[in-house]
C-alpha cells in the first residue's frame, strides 16, 4: 500500500511537471531584456523586501501576456506590479514545489517589435543566515532566463541600520561600488550582457549585531521549504540539505572597494546627455520635440500656445511604428492632450522619467569624465558641419546631428560661424526645420507637405545668416512656449528621493511607481535578493 501511494505521488507529481512544460514550450519566439534591476533593503527583523524593474522587449514570435519573475523561497508576499504607464498588473503566485515564482500578467499582449517596462515588489522572510564566523549574510541570483538576454542587469543592496563600510564582506564577486541611502550603507554590482541561461549569484555579510531576532539554522529553514517533497524523497532530501546548509555557510572575504570604476558612460542619447550636461527642463523637453520632429510622429499646428498633432502611426502613442520611438519619447506623446497642448504635470513625469533613468545608466561610472566626453561629442558634431565640402553636405550633416549640435550653450552663434558666406539647403523631410520655419520667419515662402513631405516641391536655399537667425529664434521661442504653465511645470518636477529606512512590510512607499520613473529612488534600483528560479514567458 505504501509503495502503491508513493508511486501515485510521483505520478502526480510527473503530471504536474508535463503540465508545467508543456505550457513554457507552448509558446515559441525570441525576446531579450533591456535591462534587470532589482534592490533589495534588509531589515534588523531579518525580512527583506525585493524590488524588481524589468525591460523586456520581444524581438520576434507568439505574443508574450505574462512574465514569471523568481523569488528566493517560498515565503513571500507579493505586494503589487506597475507598467510604465502606470496600469497596475494582476500577479499572483506560480510557484511549483521549491521552484518560486511571481506571474505578472501584462497590461495588453506585448507583440513582435514592443517593448514593456514594469516594476515588482515582494517581502521575502527568512532571508538571513549564520556563518561561521561573528556574522550573518545572505546569497543570492538574481533570476535568471534561460531563453533570453540580459543587456543590463545591477544589483543593489540596503543594508540594515548601523552598519558600516568597513564591517561588511562580500563573497568571490565584489561589488562594483558602495553608496549610503537614508543613513544606510548601501552595495552595488552591475554587469552587462549575459548570455542566455548565465547567472550571476553574489552575497554580502555584516556582524550578527545589526539584526535583532532570532536567525534560524539552515536545516530549520529547509524543511520549512521542502517538508512537502520530503514525504516522497525524505531520504535524497536530507543529503542535498546538508549540502545547502553547507554552502550557505561558505565564508566571505573582504573586497577591496572601488568607487566608479567603470569610467566613461557611453551610449546616451543627446537627450539623454542634455540632463547630464544640466540644460534647463524646458530645454530638454525641446530637444524631446525636435527628436519626435525628426522621427515625423509629431508635426506643430501652431505655436503659441504650442499645439501638437501625432502623426498616423503614432497615434497609438506606444512607440510600436516602423520608426521605433525611446522610452522618454513615448512618455512625451502621452503627455499631449487632445486638444494638442501639453500637461504640465505629464511633461514634469516625463523629465523626471529621463532623469531617473540617467541616474540609474551613470551608477558607477565617472561623472566628470562622462561630461567631457559628451562635450567632445558636441565639438566633433560641429567639425563634421564645419568639414562639409559643399553646402549639401553641410546642410545633411547640420540635419544628421542637430540634437547634439543644441546641446552646444552657444549653438546660434556657433551656427552662424559655420554658414557663414554659405547658403543652407533643406530637405522637405526635415520636419524640424520646418516648424520654425512656418511658424517663426516674419514672411515664410514655403511650406513642406506635412503627410507627404517627400511629395513637396523643391524647397529653396537659404543665406546662412537667415538659416541661423531662424534656428536660434525657433530654438529660443519653442523652449519659451514649451509649456503653458512655467511655474506648475516646475513645481511639479520633485527632487529625487531615497526609500525610507523604517520597515513596514511590503514597503508601501513603492507609489514610486518607482524607482526608476518618477521618484529616483536614489538606488538605482537595481536587483533582487536570492532569486533560486529562473523567469520565463507565455
Amino acid at each position: 500500500m505504501v509503495n502503491k501511494r508513493l508511486l501515485l505521488c510521483v505520478l502526480v507529481l510527473a503530471c504536474v511537471l508535463g503540465v508545467s512544460v508543456s505550457s513554457v514550450w507552448a509558446w515559441t519566439g525570441v525576446y531579450h531584456l533591456e535591462h534587470e534591476w532589482a534592490k533589495i533593503w534588509i531589515y534588523q527583523d531579518g525580512t527583506i523586501d525585493l524590488y524588481y524593474n524589468i525591460t523586456l522587449k520581444l524581438d520576434s514570435g507568439d505574443n508574450i501576456n505574462y512574465v514569471l519573475v523568481g523569488q528566493p523561497n517560498g515565503d513571500f508576499t507579493i505586494e503589487n506590479a506597475t507598467d510604465q504607464y502606470g496600469n497596475s498588473l494582476t500577479v499572483a503566485d506560480a510557484s511549483q514545489g521549491s521552484d518560486y515564482k511571481v506571474r505578472v500578467s501584462l497590461n495588453s499582449p506585448l507583440r513582435a517589435g514592443q517593448t514593456v517596462w514594469f516594476t515588482l515588489m515582494t517581502n521575502v522572510a527568512h532571508m538571513i543566515w549564520e556563518d561561521n564566523t561573528t556574522n550573518v549574510g545572505m546569497q543570492f541570483t538574481p533570476t535568471w532566463w534561460n531563453d533570453a538576454k540580459v543587456y543590463d542587469l545591477r544589483i543593489l543592496i540596503v543594508l540594515p541600520v548601523n552598519v558600516t563600510v568597513g564591517s561588511v564582506a562580500t563573497t568571490s564577486v565584489f561589488w562594483n561600488s558602495t553608496g549610503v541611502e537614508d543613513g544606510r550603507v548601501t552595495v552595488y554590482w552591475e554587469k552587462q550582457m549575459l548570455p542566455e541561461g548565465e547567472r550571476y549569484p553574489i552575497g554580502v555579510s555584516f556582524p550578527k549585531g545589526n539584526v535583532q531576532y532570532d536567525t534560524p539554522s539552515g536545516i530549520v529553514v529547509f524543511f520549512q521549504q521542502y517538508g512537502v517533497a520530503l514525504l516522497a524523497f525524505a531520504l535524497i532530501i536530507v543529503f542535498v540539505g546538508v549540502g545547502i546548509y553547507i554552502a550557505k555557510r561558505k565564508p566571505y572575504l573582504t573586497p577591496k572597494i572601488s568607487m566608479e570604476t567603470l569610467g566613461v558612460r557611453r551610449g546616451l542619447t543627446a537627450v539623454e546627455a542634455s540632463y547630464l550636461l544640466d540644460m534647463e527642463p524646458t530645454r530638454v523637453v525641446t530637444e524631446m520635440l525636435y527628436s519626435l520632429l525628426q522621427k515625423r510622429a509629431v508635426w506643430v499646428e501652431a505655436a503659441k500656445p504650442l499645439k501638437l498633432k501625432v502623426m498616423p502611426q503614432f497615434q497609438d502613442k506606444t512607440g510600436t511604428a516602423e520608426t521605433p520611438l525611446r522610452y522618454y519619447e513615448i512618455d512625451f506623446l502621452k503627455a499631449i492632450k487632445e486638444d494638442g497642448t501639453l500637461g504640465e504635470e505629464e511633461l514634469a513625469q516625463t523629465v523626471m522619467s529621463l532623469r531617473d533613468n540617467v541616474e540609474e545608466k551613470m551608477r558607477g561610472y565617472r561623472r566628470g569624465d562622462t561630461v567631457d566626453y559628451y562635450r567632445k561629442i558636441v565639438d566633433k558634431a560641429w567639425e563634421q558641419v564645419e568639414q562639409a565640402g559643399t553646402p549639401e553636405l553641410a546642410s545633411n550633416a547640420y540635419d544628421e546631428q542637430l540634437l547634439w549640435l543644441l546641446l552646444d550653450p552657444n549653438y546660434s552663434r556657433h551656427t552662424e560661424i559655420a554658414f557663414h558666406n554659405r547658403i543652407f539647403q533643406p530637405s522637405p523631410l526635415w520636419f524640424w526645420y520646418w516648424y520654425g520655419y512656418q511658424h517663426y520667419s516674419p514672411n515664410p515662402t514655403y511650406t513642406p507637405n506635412v503627410q507627404v513631405p517627400a511629395q513637396s516641391a523643391k524647397p529653396p536655399t537659404i543665406p546662412g545668416a537667415d538659416f541661423a537667425n531662424n534656428v536660434a529664434t525657433a530654438v529660443e521661442n519653442t523652449s519659451n512656449n514649451i509649456v503653458g504653465n512655467l511655474e506648475k511645470f516646475a513645481n511639479a518636477i520633485i527632487p529625487t528621493s531615497g526609500a525610507g529606512a523604517s520597515h513596514e512590510p511590503a514597503r508601501n512607499d513603492a507609489s514610486c511607481v518607482c524607482a526608476c520613473h518618477a521618484c529616483a529612488c536614489a538606488c538605482a534600483c537595481v536587483s533582487c535578493a536570492c532569486a533560486c528560479a529562473g523567469g520565463g514567458v507565455g
